[in-house]
């Protein structure tokens, strides 16, 4: 079965996608690894225009509601900064862990597939809202959305979804 991928014809699209750690290892709860990942963000936010609708930092994967002028070119672009920069973080704290993510002559942080789904009514949207607010909670990583220090919860605004779309 194919990976499912972005469509070129649809890379200005609103999608619900997810970053995930190679064999879900839990490698972002220390070594300040968020912030390598929330960095990357920002950056892609300041000089690409990529705009967040909701977001959450699990331990071993991310999920994003996002937009921008071209979503396989973001994705491509932060898996690769951000596995490079991850790569560095854990040489320099936990070389150890490097084996877990070694192949033939290289590392591969991220899994392949991002599982990219693209927006296209405000239910769905909704539902994978509701779904990156809940996940630290269904997690038993925190008690209520809003104590999860990496997520948008706290800062997600409601918004006119038929704008969007």
């Amino acid at each position: 079965m194919p990976t499912p991928r972005i469509p070129v014809d649809q890379k200005d699209s609103i999608f619900f996608i997810t970053f995930t750690i190679q064999r879900w290892f839990y490698l972002f709860d220390r070594y300040e690894r968020w912030t390598i990942l929330l960095n990357a963000l920002k950056h892609y936010q300041k000089h690409n225009n990529l705009k967040i609708y909701s977001w959450v930092f699990m331990l071993n994967h991310m999920h994003l509601i996002f937009q921008c002028e071209d979503a396989i070119k973001f994705v491509n672009g932060f898996k690769s900064y951000t596995a490079q920069k991850l790569r560095e973080n854990i040489e320099e704290t936990e070389p150890h862990l490097l084996n877990l993510f070694k192949t033939d002559n290289d590392y591969h942080i991220w899994q392949d597939n991002n599982f990219p789904e693209i927006v296209e009514s405000e239910n769905f949207f909704l539902q994978k809202a509701n779904y990156i607010i809940e996940n630290p909670v269904r997690k038993e990583y925190v008690n209520y959305p809003e104590d999860w220090r990496y997520s948008s919860t706290s800062k997600i605004k409601l918004i006119e979804l038929s704008e969007l779309l």
